[in-house]
């Protein structure tokens, strides 16, 4: 089977690239196509990658600020043949399903929907673009929103990662799909710890979207202990509305994490997402996790048993869970267990069961 990986951007690492990762961990002799390729910025284990960048690699300042170019990604990689493989597994939450497919086979492992083209104002303000760019850009949205959709229509096989984003496949591409759940460590970096103490706990990024000011309120009204771990451009706006019980980490080692999740009496994840790995890590670490139901969440979280939804991304509401909420209602021996069917060896497995699938299905016809 001679395939190709897809992949949008390299020039900052998040959940997309920890699925990247896997990906080439499962087929370490396909070569990686992507726009750019920030080679001195990226993990240096990925230089033994095959990484092929396109011609948008070599524009000024794009490793930096790489939403400037939003209306080239769609010429670059709708330029790019690869109808000499047999199969094509494209990581997309950008425009990288659009490449030329010829007879191959092309599976899409759908993070999101274009969100700057099917839900621009939200990812605007997710990306804190600036109001010159924004105005840039609203003209083009129409545009982008027609190639886009014609990009999927040429795609074989959509996966998504959640409920939410096979819902999202459905009403922007009109497409089904299947869901196999991003991968996480969960079985051998998270495990209960024999004490629990006495503080709920978020790991995030200090940005808008996430929401983290609603734990600081409420858990500052109610005089609760909350530890914030993470870093970003809110922390100083979170700071001042933060009482005596709320504390800041800042960035934590990634070696520190498993033991912070594994002692908290509960993990706090107020914001929507389309999956959401950090509740999965507290869940293994044999965690309940309160989470506003929505997004990922409604996957991953099963009130009573592994955790409680608050209904509104309200202080309000949040508080309102908070308050009943009794921590020996809940048994990290069964909350453990659960969240291992979102392990990284599951993803694999899965995965390339429906890859070979897709490849033997084409080759009998």
């Amino acid at each position: 089977m001679k395939l190709a990986l897809v992949h949008d951007w390299l020039n900052q690492v998040g959940g997309a690239e920890d699925v990247l990762a896997e990906m080439v961990g499962m087929y370490p002799d396909s070569p990686l196509y992507t726009s750019i390729y920030a080679r001195d910025t990226m993990p240096a284990a990925w230089r033994e990658w095959s990484i092929h960048s396109l011609w948008m690699d070599q524009l000024p300042g794009i490793h930096q600020h790489h939403q400037r170019y939003l209306p080239l990604y769609p010429l670059a990689f709708g330029g790019l043949d690869l109808s000499n493989y047999e199969v094509i597994l494209s990581n997309k939450s950008g425009f990288c399903h659009g490449v030329q497919k010829g007879e191959a086979i092309h599976v899409c492992y759908c993070l999101a929907p274009t969100r700057y083209v099917w839900q621009p104002d939200a990812y605007m303000d997710r990306e804190n673009l600036g109001n010159g760019l924004r105005m840039a850009l609203r003209p083009l949205i129409r545009l982008l929103k027609g190639w886009d959709y014609r990009a999927a229509q040429r795609v074989d096989h959509f996966i998504a990662i959640s409920t939410e984003i096979k819902q999202r496949i459905k009403t922007f591409y009109g497409r089904d799909s299947v869901v196999i759940y991003p991968p996480v460590e969960a079985a051998e970096r998270f495990t209960p710890s024999k004490t629990v103490e006495d503080y709920f706990l978020i790991v995030s990024r200090l940005i808008p979207y996430k929401r983290i000011d609603l734990a600081v309120q409420a858990c500052t009204q109610l005089g609760l202990p909350l530890l914030v771990a993470g870093a970003g451009r809110d922390r100083e706006k979170l700071e001042a509305m933060a009482g005596p019980t709320v504390k800041f980490l800042g960035r934590v080692p990634d070696a520190d994490l498993p033991d912070l999740m594994a002692r908290c009496k509960a993990f706090i994840f107020p914001g929507l997402e389309d999956f959401g790995i950090a509740p999965v890590q507290a869940q293994a670490a044999g965690r309940p996790v309160i989470a506003f139901r929505g997004g990922g969440a409604l996957d991953t979280v099963i009130p009573g048993i592994t955790g409680e939804f608050f209904d509104q991304q309200t202080v309000e509401s949040l508080s309102a869970v908070l308050r009943s909420f009794d921590v020996s209602h809940y048994d990290s021996a069964v909350i453990r267990p659960i969240a291992l069917k979102f392990d990284r060896s599951v993803f694999r497995q899965q995965l390339s069961e429906f890859v070979e699938q897709a490849y033997d299905k084409r080759q009998r016809h």
